[in-house]
């Protein structure tokens, strides 16, 4: 694991806390966008790991998909995750005031969760 990676990774987990939190007190829009950004940092990762980096989220997300979901490196259905998960972030940040339900948000960070999980097996212990 690079360092670049391991910050990214840690920047993941920082951001699964914080939507946590959110959640918790009531802010399912803005918990489902730090649900994703949780993932979306360690597709980062995965990406860092290749000497690949982006700046526009739709080619972190594209890439991301091309290079690990449809070689299989990783299950598909983590790239699918995190392109609904930006979705619903776009809902929630740019839709109406509590556009997101917190049954979604909820799903959200669980599926994060599992990005961590991944990551792990994947990439190394961070935690």
């Amino acid at each position: 694991m690079t360092e670049d990676q391991l910050q990214l990774l840690l920047k993941a987990q920082q951001s699964l806390n914080a939507a946590q939190v959110l959640l918790n007190n009531g802010f399912p829009d803005y918990a489902a966008a730090r649900a994703y950004y949780t993932m979306f940092y360690i597709a980062e990762a995965f990406l860092e790991g290749e000497s690949m980096s982006f700046s526009r989220h739709s080619t972190v997300i594209s890439a991301f998909g091309r290079d690990f979901a449809n070689t299989r490196r990783i299950p598909v259905e983590f790239h699918r995750f995190l392109i609904e998960a930006q979705n619903l972030r776009n809902t929630g940040d740019y839709g109406a005031l509590n556009a997101v339900t917190p049954e979604e948000a909820t799903e959200q960070i669980n599926r994060a969760i599992q990005f961590l999980n991944l990551a792990e097996e994947q990439i190394g212990r961070f935690r």
